[in-house]
């Protein structure tokens, strides 16, 4: 899978729980990533976001989330 998919997915996962009540929206993308991503997904979405210099192409939400993953 491409990297720019994988930051895809994980933005439109980011992108519903911002529209859902409480103050936990990174630990509920975490939780998400963790019950529906494999660890290779996982793992590579880690290595893109500290990859990345356009900081812009990932979500601040999934950046909160990902070292709870």
């Amino acid at each position: 899978m491409s990297h720019d998919k994988l930051i895809r997915m994980a933005n439109q996962i980011a992108s519903f729980f911002k529209t859902q009540p409480g103050n936990d929206q990174a630990e509920r993308v975490a939780a998400h990533l963790k019950d529906f991503w494999g660890p290779e997904m996982r793992a590579a979405l880690k290595a893109e976001a500290e990859a990345r210099t356009d900081a812009g192409a990932l979500d601040e939400l999934v950046r909160r989330a990902l070292p709870l993953i």
